[in-house]
């Protein structure tokens, strides 16, 4: 009986799983251009950008985990519904918010806040971020989806058949965005667009995705993927072991404590200037919601072709921590070059900013997984994903305070951060000889 199970998920078709994670990607990616526009025009500034853009992954870090296990108790395809049907709400409310009148409900101008004001519009972007964040858990679910329905030796190419449609969706939502919200309407069109997208993907969901065969799955899933990159990749929420290993455990492995630290470093860089670069693109270089989302699908496309045929190439003349090094010295020159007042210049950043991601961050997961061995390499992917959304959190809002503070000069904490990160990614260098890795 359990054979012909197997067998009946082995058969199914990977294409409405793909189509739904793309969609989810693009709708979620859309968002990236706009919302600094709609927080500031609210009455918000940098600090209570840093915090918007907080939410989702602290609500998500909450509700995650309790995804994961209903999605093991009732199945994915229920799972997968509901959180898509709370990313429907959310944007449902954002359409509310740019629809209500302006109501200022708190005026604060203290230092080192700065000045700005709490509307009744913000308070419900607000409420909707952290709506699509508790129910942020379509990409792991979907993941874990493609365990069920997969052989083991097919998991690695269709885990990279799921990058592939994360990244086609990253390069086209930003671009999609940024040309919708060209129009009078501004960022109207984007969010209407983002609201039908999610119920093409509830569609899709309801009528093409049949339900899979949940289990105590384990995994070791390396799949590149741009959305991890910028730092709001979805938190694994399944667990991977059936018995319950408790953070010590893990850190006992040799070497573990020593690359999560790395991992809460450079996830704390990239996330000051996730919140710093679109206040300081639509305040200082003045750019329009096109000009963002122009910028934002062009260093997606980049990072692409850098991790397929560049990475791929790569790799096979140079170890993971070389690879390491170098993608974070790239970042480093990044950062500094974003002090620039010059578009040219701002763009010569994102192709460093591409390359540096694209050659350091598969890199790192691929030395992390191998430092973790086989028998714990779950619980070390979860919870070194928990330390990458405590700093992204942490990033984040520390990322508009310090930019209210100092301005573009955030960017340069940012390069002293990564540049930490290098000169202590030397130590991999002697890690990977000594552990023949």
């Amino acid at each position: 009986m359990e054979q012909k199970k197997n067998s009946h998920n082995n058969s199914i078709s990977l294409i409405p799983i793909l189509l739904v994670n793309f969609i989810g990607t693009l709708g979620f990616s859309i968002v990236l251009p706009f919302l600094v526009f709609l927080v500031i025009r609210f009455g918000g500034n940098a600090i209570l950008f840093g915090i918007m853009a907080s939410i989702y992954p602290f609500f998500q870090l909450i509700g995650a985990p309790i995804l994961g296990k209903w999605s093991d108790i009732y199945g994915r395809k229920k799972i997968l519904l509901l959180s898509q049907i709370g990313t429907a709400l959310s944007w449902l409310l954002f359409i509310i918010a740019i629809f209500l009148p302006i109501i200022t409900i708190l005026n604060v101008n203290i230092y080192p806040l700065g000045s700005f004001f709490i509307s009744l519009p913000l308070i419900i972007l607000f409420i909707a971020r952290a709506l699509d964040g508790i129910t942020g858990g379509n990409v792991s679910v979907a993941n874990a989806y493609i365990a069920d329905i997969t052989k083991q030796k097919d998991r690695k190419k269709n885990y990279g058949k799921m990058s592939i449609s994360s990244n086609i969706g990253f390069i086209i939502g930003p671009a999609l965005a940024g040309i919708l919200g060209a129009t009078i309407y501004k960022e109207l069109i984007p969010v209407i667009v983002a609201f039908l997208i999610s119920f093409v993907a509830i569609f899709i969901i309801s009528i093409y995705l049949p339900e899979s065969k949940s289990s105590n799955v384990k995994l070791n899933f390396r799949q590149i993927s741009v959305r991890k990159i910028f730092g709001q990749e979805q938190k694994s929420c399944y667990e991977s072991d059936s018995k319950k290993i408790i953070l010590s455990d893990v850190l006992k492995i040799k070497n573990i404590s020593y690359l999560f630290l790395l991992y809460f470093l450079i996830f704390l860089g990239f996330n000051l200037f996730y919140t710093s670069f679109p206040i300081h693109s639509s305040q200082v270089l003045l750019w329009s919601i096109t000009e963002l989302g122009i910028y934002f699908a062009f260093l997606s496309l980049i990072m692409v072709i850098i991790q397929g045929p560049v990475l791929s190439k790569l790799s096979k003349k140079m170890s993971d921590s070389q690879l390491i090094i170098i993608g974070n010295i790239l970042l480093t020159l990044n950062f500094i070059l974003l002090l620039s007042f010059n578009d040219i210049t701002i763009y010569i950043a994102a192709i460093f900013f591409a390359a540096g991601n694209g050659l350091m961050w598969p890199s790192f997961l691929s030395y992390l997984s191998r430092v973790a061995g086989s028998d714990l390499q779950g619980s070390v992917q979860g919870y070194a994903s928990s330390f990458g959304s405590i700093s992204s959190i942490i990033g984040l809002i520390l990322g508009g305070f310090i930019y209210t503070i100092v301005g573009a000069y955030v960017f340069l904490l940012s390069s002293l951060i990564i540049l930490i990160v290098v000169l202590f990614s030397f130590k991999l260098v002697k890690i990977e000889r000594s552990l023949d890795l």
